[in-house]
């Protein structure tokens, strides 16, 4: 199950949904774990970035990996994703494309991210990368990259 904590009123839920479950595809035995995406602000996740990651300034997305499993149904939680909707709106202005696609691949970024993908080192970043762009061509945004940071 998705589950969305929207915090924004950011219209597309069903989107994110959707570019949420593409990517937990890419790993047949994830294809039915649950997650949770909050659409969050910059004050939240810079919050959250400095107290979790040391890192004292706003990001655009972030996630925190559970690996916990639902006692009563047996599924896997693979965790939370947050997504700063204001940077997600700066990021799409920028990069000349919907808010909407850019939440979309923030999803797809946070969910690699808690498949156990990462991008510290060129070569995992080089992977993650691959299996994002293969993601956002199946949602039809192929057109859109994340932002190098």
């Amino acid at each position: 199950m998705i589950n969305i904590d929207n915090q924004q009123d950011f219209p597309e839920s069903t989107l994110l949904e959707r570019a949420a479950r593409f990517t937990l595809e890419l790993q047949p035995d994830s294809a039915d774990a649950d997650i949770t995406i909050v659409l969050t602000d910059d004050r939240q996740l810079h919050e959250l970035n400095r107290d979790f990651l040391g890192v004292d300034a706003p990001t655009d997305v972030l996630s925190f990996s559970s690996f916990e499993e639902d006692p009563e149904t047996g599924a896997s939680y693979l965790g939370d994703i947050l997504i700063s909707i204001p940077r997600a709106a700066q990021q799409a202005l920028a990069g000349g494309h919907p808010l909407e696609a850019e939440v979309q691949l923030l999803v797809v970024h946070g969910v690699l991210h808690l498949l156990g993908h990462d991008h510290a080192e060129a070569e995992e970043k080089a992977l993650m990368w691959n299996e994002q762009a293969k993601v956002l061509e199946r949602l039809g945004l192929g057109y859109v990259k994340i932002q190098d940071s």
